[in-house]
Parts: C-alpha cells; structure tokens; sequence
C-alpha cells in the first residue's frame, strides 16, 4: 500500500490542523513510541514522528546527554577550522516545538514482553514501539587507553584530545593512525583525516619533515579508493594495507600489528591515533538484538527480525547501507514513516528509497564528494545500490565542493536538531 502523508494522517484520524492546533484534545490513550539514542537516526526519528504523527502518537526520546557532538566536520577541529562547539546540538527545539518527551537517562534493560524499558535512574517506561539507534561501540584492543590514545571517533572530547596532541607535535614527528576493518562508522572518515592532518601539518604547521603513517586492517581503500590514493601521493602519506592491529602500549605510543599475514612487528609514534573495530551499541546486545556483530532488521520498516515492535536505525542496523549520519537521518524518516503506519494497521512502504551524501575535505580549502541511493529489492528483500541514480557517484575535491559541504551539513543538521 501507497499512501501519501495526507492520507496517513486521514487514517490516523487527523487532518493537516492536528499538527497545529494544540487546542485539539489527544485522546484518553495514545500510542507511544520510545526513541533511545539521539544522534542523528534517532534524533530525526524522534522529530518526524512527531512531525507527521502530530497530536496523534506521544514520542519520548531517552538520550544520557543533553547535548550531542557531530561526528560529521570534526576532522576539521584538528586542523582549528571548526571547534567541537561549532558541533555541538541540544534537544530544546525538540522539547519545545515537536513535544518530544525528553528523558536524560540510559537505558538499563529492555522487557521486550511486556514492553517496558527501565532505566539506571530507576523509572520504568511503556512502550507500544521502541526505536533503537544506539549508534557504534568498540571492539577491545588489548593495551589500548583511549583517554591516552584516542579514536576520536565519536566525537567531543575525544575530538579535541587528539587535536592538542596533533598540536603539541614538532617537525620530524610522526604521526600513525589504524583504519578499522570495514564495516565502521564513515567510510571516507579516516581517509580525510589522514588527509586533513598531513595538509596541516605541512602546509599550515610548516612542517617538512613530519610524516603521516596509515594502518588499515582492509585490502584497500575502501571508498573512493583513486581520489584518496592520489591525495595520499601527494602528501607522502605512507599507507599500509592488510595491516591489523594486535596490542597498543599506550605509555609507549606504539601499536604492534601483523601486516598481511606476517610476523608481528611494532611501530611507535608521537602521535598514535588507534580506531578500534566496531560493533552496534552495547543495547543491542544486551536485548539480544544481534546477529554477530550488528542488528537484523526488515528495512520495509528497520523492525528487528528478532524480536516484534522493535526497530534498529543509524549506525547498529546490518543492512549494508553505509554507517554514516546522512544515511542514518535517511533511515530514520523511513522508520518512522513504517511505525506511524503500523500503529493503525496499515502496511510500510512496498518500496522504501535512502540516500547518503558525503562531504570529504581533504585540506583547508578543498572537498571531495560522494553520493548513493538505495532501494528495496522486494525478490532478495534487501536496501540495493541504484546504479547511475541520475547524478555523478563523486567529484574530485575543489574550493567549490569544499564551500558545498557546509550547506550540506548545516541543512543536515538543521533537519535533525531544528
């Protein structure tokens, strides 16, 4: 079934009014749907539930944090174009404007039973649907002290440890960072960084003798594999593939990692930045909403194949779509499309569309750009790539593609927080 929003909102027994009118009475009982986690899927889960779901359907978003850091820009506080405040969002137009429930809480357990969830506060919250979008967490590292050697990869403090140890580093230093086994949070991610941190230190810092040193566990590059290749040429960055991280002494600095299936060999820096391997939030596992590593869901409706009236969006979902704040936005308005519809019965959309857009600036003026579209394949029931989707897959970075990016992000973000 097909339907447009108007004719969602008829079923649901509202008009355009009720998303205005706050003089319109909710009714004795209303559906609740209980969004945990608010990055960017479950931030925007939050917001369009509301949105289309108007006076209709209570939203409560659990978020531990009132403030969330965007992960998206944040390689460029390493090189003092950005700052982390520049990146951070609050939850108060979600509050004020949407009437989204905000808990500040985590999550203790999930009663998929009786659908309630408890939290460490120690209150108890019913759910009719629960959205999940815990994000990424990290798979251990034998040695590895990240408030010592930081992943900066979620971002926020993390973000400016590793800007004051690239900023405390002089010319000769060496800096190494490892690149996870895909899958991982932003694919092009530590790519650009890698770009970004070479371009400062050489071309703002002045540095001629410093060198940049790239561990990555895959075979390849794994995204816009030529463009960053030659980016790499150009700055001298030493790029290792097939180089798995084994143990991190975090007093030493130094990382001991097999490359290519070789004796192990160790590599010290004075500035080692070690991205772990990941995994979906620690929720998932603990609901028994996982299937190795990430969560199965059906992406009609993100709904986990599991366990019935959950749904998994962003980062933790194994659909194959990448993890990314673009795609995770994306999935969220599909989700919460779906849940809207169940809640009166009716079925998601046959053909569900995402996308994913990505900015990655490879210096202090320059970006590249990478974009994708997936449908759904009713026969393998999976989120497809759309070959030639009506655009160019990627440009090669310019000044032009670097000023896009902050329209893009700043649209993203006011999508998702405002």
């Amino acid at each position: 079934m097909n339907l447009s929003r108007r004719s969602l909102l008829k079923a649901m027994g509202l008009g355009a009014a009720a998303l205005l009118s706050p003089q319109i009475l909710r009714a004795a009982a209303l559906p609740h749907v209980v969004v945990v986690g608010g990055g960017f899927a479950g931030a925007t889960a939050a917001k369009y539930l509301k949105m289309w779901g108007g006076l209709g359907v209570e939203v409560t978003l659990i978020e531990p944090n009132t403030t969330y850091v965007s992960p998206i820009l944040s390689n460029l506080v390493l090189n003092h174009q950005k700052t982390t405040d520049d990146l951070t969002f609050n939850y108060v137009i979600h509050s004020t404007q949407y009437a989204v429930n905000m808990v500040h809480d985590l999550v203790s357990s999930i009663d998929s039973v009786n659908q309630t969830i408890a939290l460490q506060g120690g209150s108890s919250i019913a759910y009719d649907r629960l959205i999940l979008a815990p994000g990424i967490d990290f798979i251990d590292i034998p040695g590895l002290d990240s408030t010592k050697i930081p992943h900066a990869w979620k971002a926020g403090e993390q973000t400016n440890l590793l800007k004051a140890q690239i900023d405390a580093m002089t010319d000769g230093d060496h800096f190494v960072m490892t690149i996870p086994a895909a899958p991982y949070r932003c694919p092009p991610g530590p790519y650009e960084r890698a770009c970004v941190v070479a371009d400062y230190l050489k071309n703002t810092k002045g540095y001629v003798n410093c060198q940049v040193t790239v561990l990555d566990a895959n075979a390849n590059i794994t995204v816009e594999t030529a463009m960053f290749q030659a980016q790499f040429n150009g700055y001298g960055i030493r790029y290792r593939p097939n180089s798995v991280v084994q143990s991190v002494d975090s007093d030493a600095r130094s990382v001991t990692f097999s490359e290519n299936g070789e004796a192990a060999q160790t590599l010290t820096a004075d500035t080692l930045n070690v991205i772990p391997n990941q995994k979906a939030g620690q929720i998932i596992f603990d609901a028994g909403l996982n299937s190795g590593n990430w969560a199965p869901i059906n992406p009609l409706s993100y709904e986990s194949t599991l366990k019935s009236n959950i749904h998994i969006i962003g980062d933790s979902q194994a659909t194959g779509q990448p993890k990314a704040g673009h795609i995770g936005n994306s999935e969220a308005k599909v989700c919460a499309d779906a849940v809207l519809r169940s809640l009166q019965n009716l079925a998601p959309d046959p053909a569900p569309k995402t996308n994913s857009a990505c900015y990655s600036p490879v210096s202090s003026t320059q970006a590249s750009w990478l974009t994708a579209v997936y449908e759904y394949n009713s026969t393998t029931k999976l989120m497809q790539l759309v070959p030639n989707a009506g655009y160019p897959a990627a440009e090669v970075p310019s000044s032009g593609n670097y000023r896009d990016m902050f329209n893009w992000s700043g649209n993203l973000f006011a999508d998702t927080f405002a």
